[in-house]
């Protein structure tokens, strides 16, 4: 299989990690699509975008999005510590009065870390950002009054070849910063404690 930016043959090892990528099971709740890598980070990279649509709402409003990107690098950069590294992002509105809780930003990153877990994603140097956003509608988009929003951007190198382990995971842990609880039959629920929302 030939990359189209460079002509040159894919390694087996991103050919197979791109067969993961696309045959990850995600959840009935997130429309998942593959988007334009950024040719700047990796040699070799694919990426996802995704986009919580609840079923149960009846309508396309967004709940939540994200985007992973698994880069590949056979050259190993001490940086990753390994050929592989995995960089995700996930954002969701919150109510307000639960985007000023001071352990919201703990809350995401254990989501993330639960969420890796309940798919058996094997990782290593683990990083990222949670960050809370609150916002006020002033002038013309006063009627919009306050709001709030999570957002995790968060980098890890997976130590196996199961890259559909980690697919999963980030597929999940956009469905729980969208408050939605696990879906998936024989999982038992996350240890996490959950942000409730109505």
């Amino acid at each position: 299989m030939p990359d189209t930016l460079t002509g040159q043959p894919v390694p087996a090892a991103f050919s197979a990690a791109i067969d993961a990528v696309r045959s990850a099971a995600t959840r009935p709740e997130l429309v998942v699509s593959e988007i334009a890598a950024p040719g700047n980070l990796a040699p070799y990279s694919i990426a996802l975008a995704a986009d919580v649509t609840p079923a149960r709402h009846g309508s396309d409003s967004e709940l939540g999005t994200g985007r992973f990107v698994l880069l590949h690098d056979p050259a190993a950069p001490d940086a990753w510590g390994g050929t592989f590294r995995v960089v995700c992002y996930a954002q969701a509105p919150l109510e307000t009065d639960i985007g000023v809780d001071p352990f919201l930003a703990d809350v995401a990153w254990s989501w993330l870390i639960d969420a890796l877990e309940v798919r058996g994603a094997h990782y290593t140097a683990a990083s990222g950002t949670a960050t809370r956003i609150l916002s006020s509608g002033f002038g013309e988009l006063k009627s919009q009054g306050d709001g709030a929003q999570i957002e995790l951007r968060a980098s890890w190198t997976p130590t196996d070849n199961d890259i559909t382990a980690h697919v999963e995971g980030w597929g999940e842990l956009l469905c729980m910063l969208a408050g939605l609880p696990p879906a998936i039959e024989g999982v038992s629920m996350l240890s996490a404690r959950r942000l409730e929302r109505e």
